[in-house]
């Protein structure tokens, strides 16, 4: 290695260092210390070149301590509580010159068998040091302490995966890459490294350190290792067998990086110790999920597939292919090879996304805390022994334990304040309870105490700070876990405490910004808090080593521990008073300042293992935010390396408080209902049908509790009930579980009730999934994102609802796909990414190896979408549609690498490549891009889609999912709304895909076709439907489906609340079909113009759309029909009302702005009415379809929309024509010199009518192109060239309004010669017409232009398979099946 490079990685070192905000001074002086210790290693190494072992040699026992017998090995788990239990195998490499010490003589495969430790040897502690130094000189005789390698990389060690050292994105997968295993037989002998760890510690007792013996711990070694629970044994030590039966599959093992520098391992995430415990037991239940999938025949009905209910609502010809089933696709599902291979969780957790600053801060961290823990124990050093120039010592010693505090998260616990109080005052540190009297250390053993404390506080502080976070180092593990007899919680009577030491690293903001400083602690369960919220004092910031609030007090709850229910959480927010500012003292006094919240955190009062928390803990503080969820999370906020962190102690004792789960009451009656008195049941009859608990008041809850055994006649109301138990403590929980036990098994769609965040309680929510059980996996996939988020309310990972999503994703590669990118969503909620982020592993854990690598193609392909709309987006629009082809080209790129891929958006959507021509964006503030895939499947159209990157696109999810909810209960009850629902699926925070109904247009360009006050006219709809419908049973057909769909849509979005509904946000398909799009503001967040709201009117309904139904001006009976589909449709949904409710109120916690608290689920309650009959809300919605028709409102948003948008299209450069997807010009084509339409043909798609072959010449070129355009598009063409030229520089139109019914062969005809007339005229006008891009782009062929000639029937496609396959072509027209 050159000098140069040498230096580069200093400088990188160092700079790492200065981001923990150590000062300049501080690393000139560490490095000044650093360059003294290697001097004197040199020394000792030039001095000493016998006690060098060669490398042949170095496990020699000549050279090594005394071995201790050697014992047989035994199976890892057993012996995991005696030793470390995963050690860092890249601490194995040892540099030539440096010291190891004593190394087992059982090494055999070529890597050590024991980690190097922080403190590998002191000389008799300080019996050593003090013959070392005692002239007041460091004696160069003796050999100093070891000094860690600079960069000790190793060579050829088993553990180590050589990767590239360009990193791959953190997005994409990569399977191929797994943990190394050991081969058959190779497993590690853990005696050895038991007895070297045991040997260690016997080396570091001296007959003169009697003290250790007694319990102190300063000067103990500091292990290098990863730890796991003693219950939990490491799949990688286990023998690599054929056979997994008995075998873990699943583990947290953590999986090896490759080189890195300092060759320190690092943990991805830090978590606690104990949710280090929770997430390895969280593993053993996958390996319960890995089980052989069994695949069953459908039992379902074939119209209750979507694709049969499509094709019946549009009058699709229905399509079936009868295929062998050896040709069945099962690349997606597990096989053998994924049962018995080994899978870990931290290799599937470094394969997402997620942030990169947090990665680094902990390996930098990390590695700063070993530099800086040699510089202590050398600082001490010379402290103890040099009384010359004795306030410099004492600096560098107050410096170096800075040093160490800074790496362990800057925490200064009270023992260490405590020992550097004993010294005197330094630059650094300047307090008025510092030792005054210098004469005191004048003496050495005052000296050496005050250095065993200061040791033994540093000592304990990395202790807590290794049982806080998943830390690669630790102090030296005990024996075996203490058993502590168990004491039932039940049974305490003690009141719960705890102690309240100090906030940590305060922000210095803070600090000129705040005073009074204080904690509000308080006790809740289920959200309801269980006693009054209890306070400290009001403390200032205080400035020792580092700025935090110091307040030693103790906390005491009015409430003993046996009134605590399990899932009891405790909250402690942080508050403080802002400084008023500068000014006079009179104007101070007239200032009110309001108290702030700073921040808060929440814990759990009861472990995963049921027992109360104890001890010192470290909880880092969440900021508080408005608008963060309902939903607080139960870990602490260690993903922000700036985030406040408090210190609590809890009390501890001889024993462990357990809380066990009661029996269930053996008496637990049931009644009639008729049994109570009229009032009673009227009064229960009302609460019960408040469909929901977020409106229960304390009488409610009362009455509820009171006559419970009087409810089991509707077993929907269980939720209710529990809501309305008084306690949920031990002693109260054999009557809730008895009242459980003995009720009716619910529908699985009410029990979504007991999911929500009211019911923590763990056997609640068991029996909650046991009943869910029974939901098919379509059903399933209807509630997938509530049951997504209803993990956040479940207290520990490991929970019945977590296997059921994973049991139920093993069994259904559907459930697998929207699961996955549900929980990679969720990745981005910083509360909870933790959690998700185990479970997003778990769910990979349990795929297949196909699986994971489909996922890993669309992670690829939506980054590249992403990126390619950031990049058009923020383009001028002059140069989108450049870009835009130019970014297409790394999308083709990626079909060429990756032969075909899954969209996101359907994983039925199989792409094999994509249209780049017929891609394009759309002109709007997001910019979103017009996407055209090609189909796999050869009988399949083109796949297009709308990706939009800025676009929070999570409330139209959940809008179209509770429409989509809605249009089923509608076809259950036998009553079909013909809804047009379309897929929306984010993939990710701002962005997502949204499927493209094809044959739609916006209300806004069928109005305006009639001017640009066509939204105050009433025919616009009607002679819209009758020109794409021309017969007249075509247009009878688009008239039924548009009464159907428009009452659909208007009891939908009623309902729901959909507001800013202007007419370019509801569409209209040919076939008659209305439907809505763009839910960016629902549940009653109407958009606002000034302080005027603009959706005014209950929903949309205007006279043009009455125009349709009543077929004219006046009324008629299908408008009649239509009133009472719309109430008929109300009413069905209002059976419903406790569904909805417990859909929406899931999705509190789920950060969508205008879904964000009850006050917004009020909204829905109050437009189902639940308290109402059916013939009271019958007039009601009456009403409203009134109020809707007689709104001028909505006629006039309609009519500013339409200024606004001409007003946009005015500021474009160019219109552009819709069909085609891009603009050609005279340059690229070359001039037309003659035009002349041919003959007309009759298309059946996309609708039916007549197209005109247009022969098109052009100078320069050899023969004609053939186009096929139709009479609209030309209507089109004609209509953007009157935004350009003025109309008397243009030929006249034809006329587009047909007198009679003479719309046969005979209009074509005439229509044929009419159009032959326009283009001569066209082409012969005005050059600045004549060539305009608008006529060249009109008449550039298009794909479809090309594949005029050789259009086939499906038949002729069939004959295009391959051999050995027999398909069938089913198609259902009315009541006849006709076979193809």
């Amino acid at each position: 290695m050159s000098a140069a490079q040498t230096q580069n990685d200093r400088e990188k070192c160092w700079g790492c260092l200065e981001s923990l905000g150590l000062s300049q001074r501080e690393l000139v002086l560490a490095e000044a210390l650093q360059m003294e210790y290697d001097a004197l290693a040199r020394h000792r190494q030039d001095k000493g070149p016998a006690n060098t072992l060669p490398p042949d040699t170095k496990s020699s026992p000549a050279k090594s301590e005394p071995s201790l017998p050697r014992r047989v090995p035994s199976p890892p788990c057993n012996n995991l509580q005696q030793g470390v239990s995963g050690s860092d195998p890249m601490l194995n490499h040892v540099q030539p010159g440096v010291s190891n010490f004593s190394r087992s003589s059982g090494e055999s495969h070529g890597f050590s068998k024991e980690p190097r430790y922080i403190l590998d040897e002191w000389e008799s502690d300080f019996e050593g040091t003090s013959q070392l130094l005692s002239k007041g000189l460091p004696s160069l005789d003796e050999p100093p302490p070891p000094v860690p390698p600079r960069n000790p990389i190793p060579q050829n060690d088993p553990f180590i995966v050589h990767q590239s050292s360009v990193p791959r994105d953190v997005n994409l997968f990569t399977p191929e890459v797994d943990q190394p295993k050991l081969s058959f037989g190779d497993t590690l002998n853990y005696d050895n490294l038991n007895d070297s760890l045991s040997k260690l510690n016997g080396d570091w007792l001296s007959p003169n350190t009697s003290r250790r013996v007694n319990g102190d711990k300063s000067g103990k070694a500091v292990a290098r290792s990863n730890t796991l629970p003693p219950q939990i044994p490491p799949r990688t030590y286990f023998t690599a067998q054929k056979s997994t039966r008995n075998q873990r599959r699943v583990s947290v093992d953590p999986v090896s990086l490759g080189s890195r520098p300092n060759g320190f391992g690092y943990e991805l995430f830090q978590v606690s110790e104990e949710r280090d415990e929770e997430v390895a037991a969280f593993c053993h239940i996958l390996d319960f999920l890995l089980l052989p999938l069994v695949f069953l025949l459908s039992t379902q009905t074939l119209v209750s597939f979507e694709y049969i209910q499509q094709c019946l609502k549009f009058d699709w010809d229905i399509r079936l292919i009868l295929t062998k089933r050896s040709s069945v696709n099962m690349e997606l599902g597990r096989t053998t090879e994924d049962d018995d291979t080994l899978s870990t969780m931290n290799h599937s957790i470094l394969l997402q996304e997620r942030p990169i600053k947090q990665t680094v801060t902990s390996m930098v961290v990390e590695n700063a805390f070993i530099f800086f823990l040699f510089q202590y124990f050398f600082s001490l050093n010379v402290f103890c022994h040099l009384q010359v120039e004795l306030p410099l010592h004492v600096e560098r010693l107050v410096q170096s334990v800075k040093a160490c505090c800074t790496s362990l998260a800057a925490v200064e616990t009270p023992d260490i304040t405590a020992a550097l109080n004993q010294l005197p005052a330094c630059p650094c540190r300047l307090q008025p309870k510092v030792q005054k009297d210098v004469s005191v250390l004048a003496k050495r053993e005052n000296r050496v105490a005050i250095v065993e404390k200061l040791t033994a506080a540093i000592l304990d502080l990395v202790e807590l700070y290794c049982s806080t976070f998943n830390a690669n180092f630790h102090t030296m593990p005990q024996s075996s876990r203490s058993t502590a007899p168990i004491q039932e919680a039940g049974m305490v009577t003690n009141v719960l405490s705890f102690s309240v030491y100090a906030a940590h690293r305060i922000p210095i903001t803070w600090a000129a910004s705040y005073e009074n400083f204080f904690l509000s602690c308080s006790l809740t369960h289920g959200g309801v808090e269980l006693c009054a919220p209890q306070h400290t004092s009001k403390q200032s910031v205080s400035k020792y080593l580092f700025h935090l609030v110091v307040w030693d007090q103790r906390v005491c709850f009015p409430i003993q521990i046996n009134q605590l229910p399990r899932e009891s959480q405790l909250t402690v927010t942080l508050y403080a008073t802002p400084l008023p500012p500068p000014g006079g003292a009179e104007e101070k006094s007239k200032q009110k300042r309001s108290i702030e919240a700073l921040g808060w955190v929440t814990m759990p009062l009861f472990s995963f293992r049921h027992v109360l928390t104890c001890g010192r803990k470290l909880l880092g503080l969440w900021p508080s935010t408005p608008g963060s969820g309902n939903a607080r999370s139960s870990m602490p906020n260690f993903s922000q390396p700036d985030s406040v962190i408090l210190q609590v102690d809890f009390p501890t004792s001889s024993f462990e408080v357990r809380f066990s789960t009661p029996a269930p009451a053996e008496f637990s009656p049931q009644y009639e209902f008729s049994r109570l008195d009229q009032l009673s049941q009227r009064q229960l009859h009302d609460v019960l049908h408040k469909k929901s608990l977020f409106w229960l008041t304390p009488e409610d809850r009362r009455l509820l509790w009171e006559k419970r055994y009087f409810c089991h006649v509707e077993a929907s109301r269980l939720p209710l009930v529990l809501a309305s138990a008084p306690s949920w403590e031990w002693a109260c929980l054999p009557d809730i579980y008895a009242l459980l036990r003995q009720w009716g098994c619910m529908n699985h769609l009410d029990t979504l009730g007991l999911l929500n965040a009211t019911f923590p309680d763990q056997e609640c929510r068991r029996t909650a999934v046991q009943w869910m059980d029974s939901i098919s996996d379509p059903e399933l996939l209807d509630f997938l994102p509530q049951l997504v988020q209803a993990l956040k309310y479940e207290c520990y990972l490991d929970s019945h609802l977590v296997r059921f999503l994973l049991r139920r994703a093993i069994g259904d590669m559907r459930i697998a796909h929207y699961l996955f990118w549900l929980l990679k969503d969720a990745l981005q909620d910083s509360q909870f990414s933790v959690r998700y982020q185990y479970l997003l592993a778990a769910l990979l854990c349990c795929s297949g190896r196909g699986l994971r690598e489909e996922f890993d193609r669309q992670c690829w392909l939506v980054n590249i979408l992403a990126k390619i709309a950031q990049r058009v987006r923020d383009a001028s629009p002059s140069s989108r549609q450049a870009i835009l082809r130019e970014g297409l080209e790394e999308v083709k790129q990626f079909f060429s690498i990756n032969s075909s891929c899954r969209l996101p958006l359907n994983p039925g959507l199989f792409i094999k490549g994509i249209n780049i021509q017929s891609c394009s964006y759309f002109n709007s503030n997001a910019v979103p891009l017009k996407l055209s895939f090609q189909n796999q499947d050869p009988l399949g159209d083109n796949v297009n889609v709308i990706f939009k990157s800025g676009d929070d696109l999570r409330q139209d999810m959940l809008t179209l999912q509770i429409i989509r909810i809605m249009n089923k209960i509608w076809i259950q009850e036998g009553l079909d709304m013909r809804m047009v629902i379309f897929r929306c699926f984010s993939t990710g925070r701002g962005r997502g895909m949204v499927e493209m109904i094809p044959n739609a247009e916006t209300l806004r360009k069928i109005q305006v076709e009639h001017g640009v006050t066509g939204s105050f006219k009433d025919r616009p709809l009607a002679d819209w439907l009758q020109k794409h419908n021309p017969t007249e049973d075509e247009y009878e057909k688009a008239v039924e489906n548009f009464i159907y769909s428009c009452a659909g849509c208007c009891v939908a979005t009623y309902i729901l609340g959909i507001c800013d509904r202007h007419n370019d946000n509801i569409m209209l398909k040919t076939s008659g079909h209305m439907f809505h799009i763009d839910f960016g503001k629902f549940l009653g967040h109407a958009q606002m113009f000034g302080n005027i709201k603009r959706d005014r009117a209950p929903f949309v309904f205007t006279s043009d759309m009455a125009y349709v139904i009543n077929g004219g001006d006046k009324p008629s009976s299908r408008f009649h029909d239509f009133v009472d589909l719309c109430c008929e449709a109300y009413n069905l949904i209002r059976k419903h009302a406790h569904l909805f409710l417990n859909l929406l109120g899931l999705m509190l916690s789920s950060g969508i702005p205008e879904l964000s608290d009850v006050d917004d689920l009020k909204y829905v309650y109050d437009a189902l009415r639940p308290h109402e009959s059916e013939a009271d809300a019958t007039m009601h919605f009456t009403r409203l379809i009134e109020s809707s028709l007689g709104s001028v409102a909505t006629k006039l948003n309609f009519f500013i929309h339409n200024l606004a948008q001409m007003k946009f299209a005015s500021s474009e450069e160019r219109p552009v024509l819709t069909f085609a997807p891009r603009v050609y010009t005279l340059k690229s084509d070359g001039v037309i010199r003659s035009l002349f339409v041919c003959r007309h043909i009759k298309t059946y798609t996309p609708s039916k009518g007549y197209s005109y072959v247009v022969k098109v010449e052009r100078e320069g070129q050899q023969g004609s192109t053939l186009v096929q355009r139709t009479f609209e598009e030309f209507h089109e063409l004609h209509c953007k060239l009157q935004l350009i030229f003025p109309s008397s520089k243009l030929p006249s139109f034809p006329s587009r309004f047909v007198i009679g019914r003479s719309r046969g062969e005979a209009l074509a005809d005439r229509r044929k010669e009419e159009l032959n007339g326009y283009v001569w005229h066209l082409i012969h006008a005005a050059q600045e017409v004549a060539q305009c891009d608008l006529i060249y782009t009109f008449f550039h062929p298009l794909p479809r232009d090309e594949r005029a000639g050789s259009v086939g029937t499906v038949v002729n496609a069939l004959h295009n398979k391959p051999a050995g396959m027999l398909h069938f072509l089913i198609c259902l027209r009315h009541t006849h099946i006709h076979f193809l």
